[in-house]
């Protein structure tokens, strides 16, 4: 199940806490663009090479006036064993009960190798300065995503 929401529409609204317990709000980045990705796993081949990629363009995506916030259900101590084993710049958030992710149509069926279950959604979205989505990715190949965002960030891309 894919997202539901586009661009021109305005980005739900969270409240989370990332892998040091500091609460992150939508209304925070009021002004800035937000790369907010989500993913399923810390230290998941997939997740991990996603992550790398968006620390490897996290100078080039700050230049282009953004701040890149990771998101999946793993707890803050997973977190921020992710974090320091990657070096990651960015804050990773907790949405345990998955109601962000859901609200955002991260959350639901997937179809992983022939197997359908329920559970996060690899994608992104980048919402605008005006707290609007910019630009929906519903479902993200992990590698090479984070150098897509930043073309589309500097307007190399459509």
């Amino acid at each position: 199940m894919a997202t539901t929401l586009q661009a021109g529409q305005p980005a739900p609204e969270f409240s989370l806490v990332d892998q040091d317990g500091q609460q992150h709000q939508l209304g925070d980045y009021a002004g800035k663009n937000v790369v907010l990705y989500f993913y399923p796993r810390d230290e998941t081949p997939g997740c991990t090479t996603e992550a790398c990629q968006f620390r490897d363009e996290h100078s080039a995506l700050e230049a282009a006036g953004a701040v890149v916030l990771g998101v999946s259900r793993d707890d803050a101590e997973s977190h921020r064993k992710f974090r320091d084993n990657h070096e990651l710049p960015f804050p990773l958030l907790v949405d345990d009960d998955a109601a962000v992710s859901t609200a955002y149509g991260a959350w639901g069926e997937r179809e992983i190798r022939g197997e359908k279950s329920v559970g996060m959604i690899r994608s992104t979205f980048l919402i605008g300065p005006d707290g609007k989505l910019r630009r929906v990715w519903p479902q993200v190949t992990a590698d090479g995503h984070a150098h897509e965002v930043r073309e589309v960030l500097e307007g190399n891309a459509q």
